[in-house]
């Protein structure tokens, strides 16, 4: 299958050799990549650059095909996918924390794709060969509720239900800090990092994103806060940044977080806790939850018996 990427050059990719923001923007290596350059399958500004040493520049509009293998995948009995609820057209997954939802960026096998479909061999005619039966997504470290379709009306209906905000997803998750106010609506653009393109920032003219969030818990030591975020856009990593971004970064959270110390976890404190949408074929409404797993459990009880000890030791007016 040949795929056409086109993209426009941002700030973050601006004097960087054209090898590899090549590999970057295709997921490629560098020697794909300049064996691309080699056959003069790549433009830049319409003009084919000579080498792969050459820098591009912000602004500069970079035009290529690269043939991508067959995304079919091959069915993996040994991945075990825990399924909290089906029927004939769709699944409900409590999807656990290190388990990878389809291939991509590196991941070829064990992903929880490859789980469903050794279950479920219909699902490989729904939707993306690489990705049948996909809804939606929940990144590595992130565990809780996620929706399948097992048909391709189901899957018709169920997009278009998160393209128009009417499914719920509410996540539990603890980030640093005292969180002052009791609720609030994070509504701030989501894109490509300016400083790295590998991640995602809160830029001008980004794509729409809002993130509606709840306290539940505040505690003193450690000084964080446990709460709820309501999505009303699905954007890639928009909880996490969207907290960053408020200078309450998710514990645990070694990409976006701005502190080394996890608590011990080994990954973000970031559960998708609830679930609602309608029935794709009878149109009832819907709704799952799913309970903290044991290592967010045990970290959330050391964070309130730490809060009482320290709340008994300097018990001042007005502590939390």
């Amino acid at each position: 299958m040949i795929e056409h990427i086109e993209e426009t050059i941002p700030e973050a990719l601006d004097g960087l050799r054209i090898d590899r923001v090549i590999a970057l923007v295709a997921d490629i290596s560098r020697t794909e990549a300049s064996s691309l350059l080699a056959a003069g399958s790549v433009l830049i500004n319409d003009a084919a650059p000579t080498k792969p040493s050459d820098r591009v520049a912000q602004g500069q509009v970079l035009q290529f095909d690269v043939e991508r293998k067959s995304d079919e995948l091959i069915p993996d009995p040994s991945v075990i996918v825990p399924v909290v609820f089906e029927d004939e057209q769709f699944l409900v997954v409590d999807k656990p924390a290190g388990m990878i939802v389809h291939p991509g960026s590196g991941a070829s096998s064990g992903t929880m794709a490859h789980g469903l479909i050794a279950r479920y061999p219909e699902m490989l005619g729904v939707g993306d060969k690489g990705r049948p039966g996909i809804v939606h997504r929940l990144d590595k470290g992130t565990s809780g509720l996620l929706l399948v379709a097992r048909t391709a009306a189901a899957l018709e209906s169920l997009s278009a239900q998160l393209g128009a905000r009417s499914v719920l997803r509410r996540y539990i998750s603890l980030v640093w800090g005292r969180v002052a106010s009791a609720e609030g609506l994070i509504d701030a653009p989501l894109g490509r990092s300016p400083r790295d393109a590998t991640r995602q920032a809160v830029v001008a003219g980004g794509r729409v994103a809002r993130t509606r969030y709840e306290v539940l818990e505040s505690f003193i030591d450690p000084e964080a806060t446990l709460i709820s975020c309501r999505l009303e856009t699905g954007r890639t990593h928009q909880i996490r940044v969207h907290l960053d971004a408020i200078g309450h970064p998710v514990v645990g959270d070694d990409r976006y977080g701005k502190s080394t110390d996890d608590l011990g976890l080994g990954r973000p404190f970031l559960h998708a806790e609830t679930l609602g949408f309608e029935h794709p074929e009878t149109g009832q409404w819907m709704q799952f939850s799913s309970e903290l797993p044991a290592d967010l459990a045990d970290l959330l009880a050391e964070c309130q018996t730490r809060h009482a000890a320290a709340k008994a030791a300097d018990p001042k007016p007005g502590a939390l």
